[in-house]
């Protein structure tokens, strides 16, 4: 499934800002699930969030190992919490 982000439905970009936010999803699981590259969710992240929280999350990111799959240096299964949907 690939949407634009002007396509995204609000529930869409709360769960793309949650998975943004989670360590141990990478930005490969959220460009397969919702077809947005790691530049266009920063561009999402930038547009949606305060610029304070925004800075605060870039920062957390930024050469993030797990957020990149493949600066992972271990092999892992994507984590999903009880009440994650499955795509």
């Amino acid at each position: 499934m690939t949407l634009s982000t002007s396509a995204l439905q609000s529930a869409d970009i709360s769960r793309l800002i949650e998975m943004a936010w989670e360590d141990r999803t990478p930005f490969e699981a959220i460009q397969r699930a919702y077809g947005l590259t790691e530049p266009e969710v920063i561009r999402l992240m930038r547009r949606e969030m305060k610029a304070s929280s925004f800075r605060m999350w870039r920062k957390r990111v930024t050469a993030r190992k797990t957020k990149h799959a493949k600066l992972r240096g271990f092999e892992v299964g994507r984590f999903r919490c009880a009440t994650q949907k499955m795509r």
